[in-house]
């Protein structure tokens, strides 16, 4: 016998990563999203949202990151089931840490648990990228993929979707680290250039190359030196108050490198121990205090689990 109600637990993730613009993201630990779905015998989606900086989310389904990410699911397997979907943020949105992403990816792992399981995991990524949709403007997969599958991620080609997991050295820690601001995603994108020189695409390219072999070889010197955006930061930087002085303040207390997270405004810095990462994230939220920003900072391994089924 199906489930009738179910909730579901989504983490945040870092999209980019410095070299990886759309197409590298991992998962941490926390904060995250928990997302309630119950059917209900007459169609349609209702949507309720709580948490945090949550009154800008629309709760019309078509609008709603989750709630598009259902609609998909359902249109995809020719039902018309009426939901009730329960969202408590934990990421706030806005925040650069994929809080539509964490959303869209409890709410197809839970509808498709209630449906009995007719897709994969692999299956879902589609109507997870639908959902994201509906907040960034465009199908982009480096929040949701991770957000879906846990790890660090590698959109290798977006036509066809072509997803591969990276690995991950056992003592790599990611500190991520989110200011009292908001900084809309749709605006960001349209900051970033139509174009870029072709002397850019290449060394870009190149520290990307860099970057996935450094994973494979635990080379943390290398990753460190393949950690340069040429793309977003350059112009997303001007959005964040006092970003080059944070940057700076983490990379002086040992991070491996350090960057923005998705469109921003929260920063991200690797390092190679929990210790490391936590003594960065300290110095970063110092950083962001003394110039009159108050921050959290988030320091965890990358995290490799799937969505967690709560009850």
């Amino acid at each position: 016998m199906l489930k009738k109600s179910i909730r579901v637990r989504a983490t945040a993730s870092v999209a980019n990563v410095s070299c990886g613009f759309d197409c590298i993201g991992y998962a941490i630990a926390e904060p995250s999203d928990v997302i309630t779905i119950t059917t209900k015998n007459k169609p349609g989606i209702e949507i309720i949202i709580s948490g945090p900086k949550t009154d800008s989310i629309p709760t019309k389904p078509e609008k709603n990151t989750a709630g598009k990410a259902v609609l998909s699911y359902l249109n995809s397997i020719n039902q018309e089931q009426g939901c009730a979907i329960e969202i408590e943020k934990g990421i706030p949105p806005g925040s650069g840490i994929g809080s539509s992403a964490a959303s869209a990816a409890a709410a197809v792992v839970g509808i498709n648990e209630l449906m009995g399981n007719p897709l994969t995991l692999d299956d879902l990524l589609v109507h997870g990228m639908a959902g994201e949709a509906v907040a960034s403007g465009g199908f982009h997969a480096d929040n949701i993929a991770p957000a879906l599958f846990g790890g660090m991620i590698l959109i290798r080609s977006y036509d066809p979707l072509d997803i591969l997991n990276l690995p991950v050295p056992e003592d790599l820690f990611s500190t991520a680290v989110l200011p009292d601001f908001v900084v809309n995603t749709k605006d960001a994108r349209r900051m970033l250039p139509k174009r870029v020189p072709l002397k850019s695409a290449v060394a870009q390219a190149g520290n990307l190359a860099g970057f996935t072999l450094g994973l494979q070889k635990a080379d943390f010197d290398l990753l460190g030196r393949s950690m340069v955006d040429l793309f977003a930061e350059p112009v997303r930087a001007e959005l964040i108050p006092a970003f080059h002085i944070v940057q700076k303040a983490a990379m002086d207390n040992g991070a491996i490198g350090c960057g923005i997270s998705g469109s921003g405004p929260a920063l991200f810095a690797l390092s190679e121990s929990e210790d490391a990462s936590r003594k960065v994230g300290t110095a970063m939220v110092d950083a962001f205090k003394k110039n009159g920003l108050n921050s959290i900072a988030y320091s965890s391994p990358i995290h490799k689990k799937h969505p967690e089924i709560l009850d």
